[in-house]
């Protein structure tokens, strides 16, 4: 046993994979460019937590959000795929210690001949086996496959950002469709009654049959307009509906009166980032797990040595089977060495530190897109936040000019031309309105996911995982 605790010694002293250092990459600058005064502050606990979406005040977004996390079946995917790379730390894990089995049996024999007696023999083996992982060759296999769980619990979380990202994005735009559809019945409604005053001015002779037309081409483009509404309303609640884990021939979301809300997102220094990132930590665990493949193919140049022990009796009787005239052990050693191999361990050391570059290129090229994700959805939150006060103010000087319009239409100082041409300017302006909302508010998301979905600590490289549901039937 002496032997066995200074050999485990020497054997945990020993790798022959390089010193591991998180790779280097561009170094953040105090601030962003595209909002230097975006100041660092700390939002609600439950935001600070992940629960980014409460900044919202949507509670339908709150209970759609809360469902993801448990019924989404990409995260169900990703979940088994980190169960997996952690069963496979601890069968990794389990390599470096010695295996041990044993036996036990009863044989009767005897002839076919009158008389003869039978004879039994009974048996107990035992024996033991390691691989004194002399040149670190299980311990980097135990460290990769470590690395590897901590890369596929960062890929869980980006996939979980991820999800609950595009859910919030979705259902944003189905809302904005909500406010467009009501807008749009509004000014259908609108459009009916120019149509009526064009078809009165045309009974009294006052205007020619192309203003009934074109108010009846304006009503008709409008109200094809209001049933594609009705189409991409049904496209975002399906994709909302897979999100959630549903069928979506059995879901629904119900139509609800529009109070949009667009928080400001809590800033960080952009040194964070590193920090927050699943995409980033998923990145620099590979490269961590490539790392220590190189010392798992420089240990194929040295000899594999093995131990074993094995002990056994054999007895005709069982009141004899422990004696010692009956036992036999046995202890050994070998050791086994490739002598040639046309430079295939070569080749593979060379391959595992390209494999290693590659990492480290792949990860370097993620800071790279994380900070240009952050700088462009900061510019996007600057320029929405700038637009939102023209648009409200284009879209009540376009209603206003609309309204004049059609008077002075009535009392007939002006044709219908300039009733159509001031409908369709205010029409845009009223979707350009919605839409920069809707804008603001995606933009948003795609800033929170950019900063890594949350403001306090780390990405968890251990996610909880929730419990499993019980089945509906």
């Amino acid at each position: 046993m002496l032997a066995l605790s200074a050999l485990s010694a020497l054997v945990g002293g020993c790798s022959m994979a390089p010193t591991y250092h998180v790779p280097t990459s561009v170094t953040p600058t105090p601030t962003f460019k595209a909002d230097p005064g975006w100041a660092v502050a700390q939002p609600s606990d439950d935001a600070a937590k992940g629960a980014w979406w409460t900044l919202f005040g949507d509670d339908t977004l709150n209970g759609l959000e809360a469902r993801v996390l448990v019924t989404n079946q990409n995260l169900a995917y990703y979940r088994a795929a980190y169960a997996q790379a952690l069963a496979t730390v601890r069968v990794d894990r389990a390599a470096l210690l010695p295996t041990a089995s044993g036996s036990a049996g009863v044989t009767h024999q005897d002839t076919f001949a009158s008389g003869s007696k039978a004879v039994s023999t009974f048996s107990v083996t035992g024996s033991a086996s390691w691989v004194p992982d002399l040149w670190g060759n299980l311990t980097n296999t135990t460290r990769a496959a470590r690395a590897q769980a901590e890369a596929s619990a960062a890929e869980l979380a980006n996939a979980t950002l991820s999800a609950q990202g595009t859910l919030a994005s979705d259902y944003f735009a189905l809302r904005g469709i909500d406010a467009q559809a009501v807008m749009l019945d509004a000014t259908i409604v609108s459009y009916r009654r120019s149509l009526e005053v064009t078809r009165n001015k045309f009974a009294a002779g006052t205007v020619s049959s192309a203003d009934v037309d074109t108010a009846r081409t304006t009503l008709a483009n409008a109200e094809a307009s209001r049933r594609d509404l009705d189409r991409q309303r049904a496209a975002y609640e399906a994709a909302i509906a897979v999100l959630v884990g549903e069928n979506p021939s059995t879901f629904s979301l119900a139509q609800v009166t529009w109070h949009p809300v667009v928080p400001d997102v809590p800033g960080i220094v952009p040194s964070a980032v590193l920090e927050r990132r699943p995409d980033i930590a998923n990145a620099e665990r590979l490269v961590a797990a490539a790392n220590a493949n190189i010392g798992v193919a420089k240990a194929a140049f040295f000899p594999t040595v093995t131990l074993t022990a094995s002990g056994g009796s054999q007895s005709s009787t069982i009141g004899s089977l422990f004696g010692a005239s009956t036992s036999l052990w046995s202890l050994g050693a070998s050791a086994a060495e490739t002598l040639i191999d046309w430079g295939a361990r070569s080749a593979k050391v060379r391959g595992a530190r390209a494999a290693y570059d590659a990492s480290v290129a792949t990860y370097r090229q993620t800071v790279l897109n994380a900070f240009q994700e952050v700088e462009s959805d900061l510019a996007a939150v600057g320029a929405y936040r700038a637009e939102d006060a023209q648009y409200a103010t284009a879209s009540q000087s376009a209603d206003r000019a609309e309204t004049v319009t059609r008077n002075q239409y009535q009392a007939g100082t002006v044709d219908f031309t300039s009733v159509t041409q001031a409908q369709a300017t205010a029409y845009t302006a009223r979707v350009n309105l919605i839409l920069n909302t809707v804008y603001r508010q995606t933009t948003a998301v795609a800033l929170i996911q950019a900063i890594g979905g949350q403001w306090t600590g780390s990405v968890d490289l251990h996610p909880t995982l929730p419990a499993p549901q019980p089945s509906v039937r």
